[in-house]
């Protein structure tokens, strides 16, 4: 294969959705921690959104399967726990994607908690938390007090 620049990896990683949120990819959810030319390897770091994150080891083949899929002979995807990952790193279009798809994105970077979670659906911020845990461990279950629809926050890390 001929060499390929790690911008152009960098694309090819944005096509590769998040398996438990398909709508981000996991470039933008901020998974996607470096990407290094090492010779005929590509050495890809990823950091998932917290420590035990059943979904990591598809990401990896993901993220292998993506860049095989593009010519890439010799992929390395290395898991980094340090610095862990924070709702920081995510991308205002990952926000945005996650806003859309009905999963209320975590406020601002440096993630201090709004006074109440504004429901995704219909803006209200009349909502509850009803368990710290919601569809994944990395997300809070709510529940919208003016449209009664529960939805997930993407907690803040």
């Amino acid at each position: 294969m001929t060499a390929v620049s790690t911008a152009q990896v960098w694309q090819w990683l944005d096509e590769v959705m998040d398996p438990e949120i398909p709508v981000v990819s996991v470039v933008d959810l901020g998974i996607v921690r470096a990407v290094e030319t090492r010779g005929e390897t590509i050495k890809v770091t990823i950091t998932p959104t917290y420590s035990g994150c059943p979904a990591t080891e598809v990401i990896a083949r993901d993220v292998r399967e993506a860049l095989v899929s593009h010519g890439v002979d010799q992929v390395s995807v290395e898991t980094s726990l340090a610095p862990a990952w924070t709702t920081d790193w995510l991308t205002p279009r990952g926000r945005e994607a996650l806003l859309h798809y009905g999963i209320a994105p975590p406020s601002a970077v440096g993630c201090p908690l709004p006074p109440a979670i504004a429901c995704p659906r219909c803006g209200s911020s009349r909502t509850a938390l009803l368990s710290r845990f919601g569809s994944t461990p990395c997300k809070a279950l709510y529940r919208c007090e003016a449209c009664l629809e529960p939805f997930d926050h993407f907690k803040c890390h």
